[in-house]
Formats: structure tokens, C-alpha cells, sequence
């Protein structure tokens, strides 16, 4: 997002943090309310157009959208709703992204609540791996021909009862509508969500064996000290790496594993 439409969505976490205080609000209810109405103005262009019309005045949008959604959402939900649509953004499209981030970011704050923020990250991560690892399993979650309900259906089947219920809810709602984004790319999303409650960093290691507990907690430490901010590790093992450790945060890339060294050491022999 930019311009406009960065400075509008900035508000609208503010917004949500404020609400985050409440014990009395239920997080849960207002990211189903959020999710509800992303699908609707998914659907609908020419709403999308009313909502964010500068030629219309930010309460008569946001009159318009209330008298839309009377009843149907919590008002909680309501006044973040107002609240964004009274907002500027630079293009339609930005105000329907920037509510479904806001919904993504309410699940998170609901297993932040509850303690379980950490194990939807590992959760999520984990998922991610065992797609990328199972071509017909992907094929089948990102398949345009299978209906929603069906994927909703394998998610359920899969990870019923072995991950946190934000997770799943998660899960079921990227692959049955994706809104143009790829699978591994929505989980990116949601993990880089997920850090940014936690204002930490996400770092892939991939080893060739497990860490210890000692040697997770070094890591974690020394990539926080050279970044300057807490950094959470998830951890792919790959026993093609032979030894040693590559961690990859965002684009930077340190490789000190030993099949890049004796790779690297191969291509100075030929020289």
C-alpha cells in the first residue's frame, strides 16, 4: 500500500489495538465480522467504488455501509468498519485488503490472548511444509475446480483436533478464498502478522539434525542481537545441507552450511 492508503490502515491497527484491550471484546466474532464483509466487497466492484469515493463525504460512506450491515455485525465490528471507510485510500482494492488483514490480525490477537500465539505460528509453519511437500495434496487446496466446501471439508480432515482452532480457521479460510494470492505466499502473510504482534522477526533455519533446546535458544538470541529485535526460528530439517546452518529472514540469507561450502570449494578447484 502507498500513500493514502498506508497512513489509513495505520490508524485502523490503532484502532484494533484499542479494541485488543477490551477483555470484553470477542476477537474471534469481530474477525468473522471483518471476513464476512471482505467476501462481500470481494464480490462486489461497484461497492468497493462507493466506499472509498472521494467525491462522497466519509460519514455519508460510512452512514451508507452501516445502514448495508445493520444487524448483521457486532458493533464492535461496525466501528472499525466506519472508521476505515471514512478514511482515504489511494486505490478500491487497498480498503478490502487492509479489512482482511485487520480480520487476520484479530485471530491473532484472540491466541494471543489465550497464550497460544506461538504454537499458530509453528501451526502454520508447519502446514506450509507438509503442503509443499505433498504435490497432490497442493494440487487439490489450490485446485479453482474443487468447490470451497470440499476444501473446507479436506482442511477440517487434516487438521481437526491436532492444531489450535485459530489455525485452522486460518487455514480453511486461504485456501477457500485465496484472493489471488498463493498458498505459501498466504501463509507468509499470516506468519509475518503473527510476528509483527509479537514486534519480532521470522527466521527459516534449515540444519541437517535437530537443535537442542540450548542451541535454539543461542541462535535466537545472536539473530536478535544482530537484528535488533526479537527474531522467532522455524526450523526445516534437510539432511541435503550435510551440517552446519542456513537462516533465511526476509530476503538476507546467511549460509554456513557445509554443502554450500563444499560446493563452493568444488568451483575454486576448477578454476
Amino acid at each position: 500500500m502507498q500513500g493514502a492508503s498506508r497512513s489509513s490502515i495505520g490508524a485502523a491497527r490503532e484502532r484494533l489495538d484499542a479494541l485488543a484491550q477490551s477483555t470484553g471484546t470477542d476477537m474471534e466474532s469481530l474477525a468473522g465480522d471483518l471476513h464476512s464483509v471482505v467476501l462481500l466487497l470481494d464480490r462486489t466492484v461497484v461497492l468497493r467504488r462507493v466506499l472509498t469515493d472521494p467525491a462522497r463525504s466519509g460519514e455519508s460512506r460510512a452512514a451508507f455501509l452501516a445502514q448495508l450491515l445493520d444487524g448483521q455485525i457486532s458493533g464492535e465490528s461496525a466501528d472499525l468498519l466506519g472508521g476505515l471507510v471514512r478514511a482515504r485510500w489511494s486505490q478500491p482494492r487497498d480498503l478490502v485488503d487492509a479489512i482482511d488483514e485487520l480480520s487476520i490480525d484479530a485471530e491473532l490477537i484472540a491466541a494471543e490472548r489465550d497464550g497460544s500465539l506461538d504454537d499458530v505460528e509453528d501451526e502454520l509453519f508447519r502446514f506450509g511444509r507438509i503442503v509443499a511437500g505433498q504435490r497432490e495434496l497442493r494440487s487439490t487446496l489450490t485446485d479453482p475446480s474443487v468447490t470451497d466446501s470440499r476444501k473446507a471439508e479436506l482442511v477440517a480432515g487434516l487438521l481437526e483436533g491436532r492444531v489450535r482452532p485459530v489455525t485452522r480457521r486460518l487455514v480453511t479460510r486461504l485456501v477457500a478464498h485465496p484472493r489471488s494470492r498463493s498458498l505459501e505466499a498466504g501463509l507468509d502473510a499470516y506468519a509475518r502478522l503473527a510476528a509483527e504482534r509479537r514486534r519480532r522477526m521470522v527466521a527459516l533455519v534449515t540444519v541437517a539434525l535437530p537443535l537442542t533446546e540450548e542451541q535454539n535458544t543461542r541462535l535466537a538470541a545472536a539473530l536478535g542481537r544482530l537484528y535488533g529485535r526479537p527474531v522467532h526460528l522455524n526450523v526445516e530439517i534437510d539432511d541435503e545441507v550435510l551440517g552446519g546452518v542456513r537462516v533465511q529472514i526476509g530476503d538476507d540469507v546467511i549460509d554456513g552450511t557445509v554443502a554450500t561450502r563444499l560446493d563452493e570449494a568444488g568451483r575454486r578447484l576448477v578454476r
